[in-house]
């Protein structure tokens, strides 16, 4: 009787055992790792406005956001955004900005650049507060350059303001900007499409919006205008190297738009949808097809 007993019990030992196994194997098997999903916004002045219709497409197809690093323009927007998802109010916002509200021009800041850059840090604070980065809604770093080294400096603590200004400050116009305890100038000197950013910070996907891939701009009349052009330039020429790294690029039209004209944010938007909609296909792919 007890060795009928002994062997029913470790026989149904044997098979819970197997069972739990082959259930765990399962479920291991099952688990997918939800892929880190980047948005990388490059710099471009007045084209930034496209950045704005990739944002509405993203949004509209609910494809997720896990971080946004930004050079640049793409500093601001990826900062207005990751502070309040929500593609409809930043197109409102974006509607509102003009040249005055990023360029205070001033005599007085002439030795550093034409430009102090005091007016881009209260845009961002009248539109999110007065905000450190870690508060944000959305993980967020911009990117900026050490003037005195030439290192890339990666911004992704402190204050939003500070670092949209640093990321922005084009030199040879805007003064550069003294935060963290360096000499700041615009990401772009060094990464104005920031994917390798992107990719140290553990991104698996990265889907990058390039809006410097012309470089066209007949409209130059001032010394302002060249400086803008030159770092246009040299920008484009980085960019070559970076957009390789991403797994989806997405280039809006926006080659026959100055890099000054805050006249065109409906066709710079309008650009960024139709070019993001041909992007989607390839991110759901990535996606595994969410």
């Amino acid at each position: 009787m007890y060795k009928k007993f002994a062997l029913s019990t470790l026989i149904l030992v044997l098979i819970f055992s197997f069972t739990s196994c082959s259930t765990v194997g399962i479920k291991k098997d099952e688990v997918k790792k939800k892929p880190i999903v980047a948005l990388v916004l490059g710099g471009g002045a007045a084209r930034g406005f496209a950045h704005i219709g990739v944002l509405r497409v993203l949004e509209q197809e609910k494809i997720p956001i896990d971080m946004i690093i930004g050079t640049s323009v793409g500093s601001l927007i990826g900062a207005l955004y990751a502070a309040n998802p929500n593609s409809l109010d930043l197109e409102w916002t974006a509607f509102k900005i003009e040249k005055d509200d990023i360029f205070d021009f001033s005599l007085l800041s002439v030795k550093w650049g034409m430009v102090k850059g005091e007016r881009i840090e209260a845009f961002i604070i009248k539109k999110i507060g007065n905000k450190n980065i870690e508060q944000l809604k959305i993980p967020f770093a911009a990117v900026a350059t050490y003037i005195y080294t030439g290192e890339k400096i990666v911004l992704d603590k402190g204050s939003v303001a500070k670092a949209v200004h640093a990321s922005s400050a084009i030199p040879g116009v805007f003064a550069p900007v003294v935060h963290q305890g360096k000499f700041l100038v615009d990401g772009g000197v060094v990464e104005n499409l920031p994917v390798d950013t992107a990719r140290a910070k553990g991104a698996d996907i990265i889907i990058a919006v390039d809006i410097g891939k012309s470089v066209y701009n007949p409209n130059i009349s001032s010394v302002f205008d060249v400086i803008l052009q030159s770092v246009n330039i040299m920008g484009y020429e980085i960019n070559k190297s970076k957009v390789k790294n991403a797994d989806v690029l997405i280039e809006p039209n926006v080659g026959n738009i100055g890099i000054t004209d805050f006249s065109q944010k409906k066709a710079l938007i309008e650009a960024g949808v139709i070019a993001a909609k041909k992007a989607i296909p390839r991110i759901k792919q990535l996606m595994g097809g969410n």
